[in-house]
């Protein structure tokens, strides 16, 4: 083979390499998630699918079995990027000076006030001097029902009792009858049978009326500590721009993420059908003006609760992965 025929052909390799979306750029990046929540759909679709792999990343998964695993192992750099990370604990941990970034919105804080079907409360207006079910005080969840309970409703929490649980406890005790309404997601009652409660108020559209915003209420961002998105930005942009194409992906195929869900929670195929029929709602992969305004207005509510001490700098809320990352086919 002749020099200018070896030119040519490294040539059409290298145009080859160029055109193909990662082809030849194998970044390594070490990401986080917590498989025990409802983050798990999330980065059980990702991880399946290779969603980031096929943005040209070289991905190392670190699974965690505990809410804020992915958080405290961001600290020491154990790894780069944590995945739907608790949103309070986060902006806490900006706030306390650790040098960590958010860069995208992945999970709503979606629940609605239920009560029992055959309840006579007709409104949350009700609730007045009922017992009511929800997150722990402390939780981003528990901050933001109380929140609308009293500025949308009127109801100071002295004006009602709080039976703290987890979703499985507290639409146990709803079914059974020891609490009078509840706080829950919409994947558990589709668990538990719809027919069974009754729906007063969703949580989004009472946060919306709230903040007087389209931006819902968010429950877990992705953060990345501050010298990985430093050194390697465009990484972190492949990273939001395959999670944007892995929040599509299961909004159009619900069936596959009900098999994968089946394959990596052993979940059985009618909760797994119910949880991945919950996806648009649970979901979402922004971080527009509006949902970093409506993180900041979570942790007013936090601060004025007095579970958060002090705001997270501005300087914590990077967009711009986000916005090069719509650049990016």
């Amino acid at each position: 083979m002749t020099t200018f025929a070896i030119s040519r052909l490294l040539g059409v390799s290298l145009a080859i390499l160029l055109i193909l979306p990662g082809a030849g750029w194998a970044q390594k990046i070490k990401v986080g998630y917590w498989t025990s929540g409802f983050s798990l759909g999330f980065g059980a679709v990702m991880e399946e699918m290779k969603f980031a792999e096929k943005e040209g990343l070289d991905v190392e998964w670190v699974k965690f079995a505990e809410v804020n695993g992915p958080t405290r192992a961001i600290v020491p750099q154990a790894i780069d990027l944590a995945f739907a990370a608790p949103s309070t604990a986060s902006m806490n941990i900006a706030a306390d000076g650790v040098p960590i970034r958010i860069v995208l919105a992945t999970q709503i804080a979606e629940s609605q006030f239920v009560v029992p079907a055959d309840s006579p409360i007709k409104s949350v207006a009700e609730f007045k001097g009922k017992k009511i079910g929800m997150s722990p005080p402390g939780s981003a969840t528990h901050a933001i029902a109380t929140a609308i309970l009293e500025n949308n409703f009127g109801l100071k929490p002295r004006e009602y009792s709080v039976a703290p649980g987890n979703e499985g406890r507290l639409a146990q005790f709803l079914v059974q009858k020891e609490i009078d309404a509840a706080s829950i997601r919409s994947v558990t009652i589709a668990q538990i049978q719809e027919a069974r409660v009754r729906r007063l108020a969703s949580v989004v559209d009472e946060w919306k009326k709230l903040t007087r915003s389209n931006a819902a209420p968010i429950l877990a961002v992705t953060i990345v500590h501050n010298d990985y998105v430093s050194k390697h930005p465009e990484a972190v942009a492949r990273f939001i721009a395959a999670t944007r194409k892995a929040l599509e992906f299961g909004s159009k195929n619900k069936p596959k993420v009900a098999e994968i869900l089946q394959k990596a929670a052993n979940m059985k195929a009618d909760d797994a059908r119910a949880y991945a029929e919950q996806w648009d709602g649970a979901y979402m992969a922004s971080f527009e003006q509006e949902d970093i305004a409506s993180l900041k207005r979570m942790d007013e509510i936090v601060r004025a609760a007095g579970t958060a001490r002090k705001a997270p700098p501005d300087s914590a809320f990077l967009a711009e992965p986000y916005h090069r990352s719509k650049k990016m086919k």
